[in-house]
């Protein structure tokens, strides 16, 4: 599952930074030959090529950090929308119609949703613990999915959520276009499921990673 999930992931990457036939080849290329060389080769300019490298360096810096354990977190931006309990709920109750379940979105325990959400909101010494829409957007995705506080469809409520987050925040889209594609949602969402608790750090930082790419 994790190589699938990992193939995922790295082709959404790739794909975010997409350029022609040519300047691709020029890029992987470029660790062993030099651009003078390439650029006679590929008969491309060698500004052409040095741009597709820059284009790159992002996506692949991620990749290794990924490979390694060792995501950054970003900075991030200001949330300017707050999600409340009774949103929640909404949702829920809109999907409902969607998956046919006597037990979907039905809470575990009174309370335990409205916990998560606290966790993601709490303070410290006067500042939010998540002070960017982005970690507050990745945490509420994580908790709801690993917290399990649904007896069905955590996993599709955390997502849902996820989303409704960013379009509340005006960060679903960037030029027109997913900040996250369907298949990397659902590369995420399956990753954070099946991660273990010492690597909440590496989904959430990973997650963020994706959103301010």
């Amino acid at each position: 599952f994790r190589r699938w999930a990992n193939s995922v992931l790295k082709k959404y990457v790739i794909q975010g930074y997409a350029i022609n036939e040519k300047r691709l080849q020029a890029l992987e290329r470029t660790v062993d030959i030099q651009t003078k060389m390439l650029a006679s080769t590929l008969e491309v300019e060698e500004s052409d090529i040095l741009k597709a490298v820059t284009s790159y360096t992002d996506a692949l810096m991620l990749l290794d950090q990924y490979d390694h354990q060792s995501l950054k977190k970003p900075v991030g931006n200001r949330p300017i929308y707050k999600i409340t309990y009774e949103e929640c709920k909404k949702m829920v109750s809109h999907m409902e119609d969607s998956f046919k379940s006597d037990v979907f979105g039905v809470e575990k325990e009174n309370g335990k949703v409205e916990g998560i959400l606290a966790a993601v909101y709490q303070s410290v010494f006067g500042g939010d613990v998540y002070p960017s829409l982005e970690e507050k957007a990745a945490n509420l995705l994580y908790f709801m999915i690993k917290d399990h506080p649904y007896a069905d469809g955590c996993k599709r409520i955390a997502a849902s959520l996820f989303l409704e987050f960013l379009a509340r925040n005006n960060a679903l889209y960037r030029d027109d276009n997913k900040i996250i594609s369907d298949g990397a949602l659902v590369a995420i969402t399956l990753m954070i499921a099946e991660s273990r608790p010492e690597e909440k750090d590496i989904m959430v930082n990973l997650v963020m990673n994706f959103l301010t790419m």
